[in-house]
């Protein structure tokens, strides 16, 4: 092999790593990106349900459900309920308690590419229930899958941490 056809081959070969290497930063933002925007996807839809549950929205706590049907409630001392239909029965009724106010944060997250999780702290309270003021604090952990690139809630596990004595 000739020098020059031995520079060449390295010129060229300098050229195609050169060239590999602008792909693979491409794909690295390209990924970075969508990571981004699932997990501001995520949160955005959290925040619905959230905010729904804050201000005793049925119809927009109900847009962030599983189309599916499927979803699982866990409250303290209650039995599991299994469907949307059930969840939205025990919200349409809790929602009716008068005077009631709840405020929520999120503790953390954990979102995948179509499962997340979000740990939320939930402090609820009612002016009077029983003569005296009542409220509650509790960790309340939303499970959500990504459908057809949607996300929406499937789980909802409620534990008392505080709460007013009876």
């Amino acid at each position: 092999m000739t020098k020059s056809l031995h520079y060449k081959l390295i010129f060229l070969s300098l050229l195609v790593i050169g060239f590999s290497s602008c792909d693979i930063k491409q794909d690295i933002q390209e990924n970075e990106t969508s990571k981004i925007k699932n997990e501001e996807l995520f949160k955005s839809v959290l925040l619905k349900h959230l905010n729904a549950i804050e201000n005793r929205d049925l119809i927009a706590l109900k847009a962030t459900m599983s189309p599916n049907g499927n979803m699982e409630l866990i409250q303290p001392s209650a039995e599991i309920v299994y469907t949307v239909d059930g969840f939205m029965e025990f919200h349409q009724k809790w929602f009716k308690i008068p005077d009631w106010t709840a405020s929520t944060k999120i503790l953390s997250t954990d979102i995948g590419d179509r499962i997340g999780v979000a740990t939320t702290e939930l402090l609820y309270k009612e002016p009077e229930r029983n003569g005296k003021p009542y409220f509650n604090r509790l960790i309340v952990t939303y499970t959500l899958e990504k459908t057809k690139n949607t996300w929406h809630v499937i789980k909802d596990h409620a534990s008392s941490v505080e709460k007013t004595k009876k």
